[in-house]
């Protein structure tokens, strides 16, 4: 008799001693509360299309050869699909680094967008360097710009002689504000990415004379 009192008294009991009107629309309650807490799950998840990633771009427009400091970048959020390859997320990761290329504001900044070796190596081939050197005539590197393709040639007692055949120009960096040298102007910096062999060549000749380019 006390079995039967306690099983009796169990709540799926009583439940089921309910008409079956009662019971369908307490069912229909459980399920709109289920659909209600289902629906503030999915509404707390970020959305596929509202995924964003970090990208540095530039805060402003920024001129060839300038050095990176926190003013001139910003992380903004990129869509993953739109975000380049190879693009920067830190400030960090660009504080005091040259720009090769001048940069427009919101463009995304890389290793590309920077001296450095990867550009080197990417325009000059495996192995690469960047070599500085300052043109006879200041004038010729108004000329050229990243990717131009010269011939290094150095002046000597037997004549002009071609020292690097198809050099990839890296950059065309203006002097430095106050540079001192033995010119009043010493005229725009050209680097130009060459193999290890005639990188070393080119460096010695500019230590020894002038060199210029011609372009091809």
């Amino acid at each position: 008799m006390a079995e039967e009192t306690q099983r009796a008294d169990r709540p799926w009991d009583r439940l089921l001693r309910r008409p079956a009107w009662s019971r369908a629309l307490l069912a229909r309650r459980v399920l709109a509360a289920a659909l209600a807490v289902a629906a503030v799950v999915v509404a707390l998840l970020p959305a596929a299309g509202d995924e964003r990633v970090p990208v540095l771009v530039a805060a402003r427009d920024l001129a060839p050869g300038t050095a990176l400091g926190p003013a001139d970048v910003v992380v903004a959020a990129w869509p993953p699909a739109l975000a380049p390859a190879g693009a920067l997320t830190a400030p960090a990761a660009v504080a005091g680094r040259l720009l090769a290329g001048p940069v427009a504001a919101g463009e995304p900044i890389g290793e590309l967008r920077l001296v450095g070796s990867a550009l080197a190596v990417v325009t000059g081939g495996p192995g690469a360097s960047a070599v500085p050197l300052r043109p006879a005539d200041p004038a010729v590197a108004a000329l050229l710009s990243p990717g131009s393709r010269v011939d290094v040639v150095a002046g000597g007692p037997d004549g002009a002689r071609v020292l690097a055949a198809r050099a990839g120009v890296v950059a065309v960096l203006p002097p430095a504000a106050g540079a001192a040298g033995a010119r009043a102007d010493p005229g725009p910096l050209v680097l130009v990415a060459l193999p290890e062999a005639e990188a070393t060549a080119v460096a010695a000749a500019t230590l020894a004379g002038e060199v210029t380019v011609t372009l091809r």
